[in-house]
């Protein structure tokens, strides 16, 4: 005996084994089985929404859940990278110090990843070719040897360019940059014992910014190899050992530091008194009104 429930919905021909249709979910008999056979409501719906196709519970096949799933990774993935890029080009416009730490970034995978030897060769400063090559004078700014060099550079320039940027301005924390790596790279050439002896790095510029900064904020406090001091005596402390170190054969640029130091406190003095007339022709101005 069969159930009332076993008969088809369009002729009521009972069934032992009904074809339930996956679009309505109604059984149906063999002549009445296919959907186009029996007039099925959700036909229409399933052709004009192809994604759905499970009759009343509107199931989402595997296909169609990879394609949701892989179109919603992409979307993400695009709208990170477009994030990504207007934070940085956003940081880049308003802070030179982070403009210049994109370019060593970029710069450092260049040189020690894609192009190797041949990218140093044309960029970093030889004192014997720096007239044939007088671009160099800047480009060996942004140079560094290894992770640790850029590491070290790129972290003081964070925080103390970013310190400089806000007292100064852009365009005077540019010349100071500038100045002070172009004069760095001369004194390293004029005092290079082998002319053959090329350098790299951002050292000489870094110290010029840190030398302009100490003599407008002398009592910044400051960590040093995580000892908290007064800016003033870090930069005292550097020079020092700059000055100690010259001629040993320890692979850096000491004779770089050093100018970079001096040229840093000779633009910090002239800053300073810059500053100083013009704030007391400002205050002089609005005390006659």
């Amino acid at each position: 005996m069969t159930n009332a429930d076993d008969s088809c919905w369009i002729c009521g021909k009972r069934e032992l084994l009904p074809f339930r249709c996956r679009y309505c979910g109604k059984d149906f008999c063999a002549a009445h089985r296919l959907p186009e056979q029996h007039a099925c409501p959700g036909l229409d719906f399933a052709q004009r929404h192809s994604r759905y196709t499970g009759g009343l519970n509107n199931q989402v096949p595997d296909d169609v859940f990879k394609d949701m799933v892989r179109n919603t990774t992409k979307r993400a993935a695009k709208s990170m990278v477009k994030n990504i890029l207007g934070s940085t080009m956003s940081s880049m416009k308003n802070s030179p110090s982070m403009a210049i730490i994109y370019i060593c970034l970029v710069s450092f995978f260049i040189g020690n990843i894609f192009l190797g030897i041949r990218y140093f060769n044309l960029f970093k400063l030889t004192p014997a070719f720096i007239f044939t090559q007088p671009w160099t004078i800047v480009t060996h700014m942004f140079l560094h040897v290894d992770f640790g060099h850029l590491f070290f550079n790129m972290l003081v320039l964070f925080f103390f360019g970013r310190e400089l940027e806000n007292r100064i301005g852009n365009s005077r924390f540019l010349e100071v940059y500038f100045i002070s790596g172009v004069v760095a790279a001369i004194g390293y050439s004029l005092t290079a014992s082998n002319p053959y002896s090329s350098v790299v790095g951002a050292s000489g510029a870094i110290l010029g910014v840190f030398a302009t900064l100490t003599v407008l904020a002398p009592d910044l406090r400051v960590y040093v190899y995580f000892v908290p001091m007064q800016i003033k005596y870090a930069l005292l402390l550097f020079a020092l050992l700059d000055f100690a170190l010259m001629g040993s054969n320890d692979m850096v640029a000491h004779t770089a530091h050093l100018s970079g130091i001096l040229v840093g406190l000779f633009m910090g003095f002239r800053i300073k008194k810059t500053m100083r007339i013009y704030n007391s022709a400002y205050n002089s101005y609005y005390r006659r009104w």
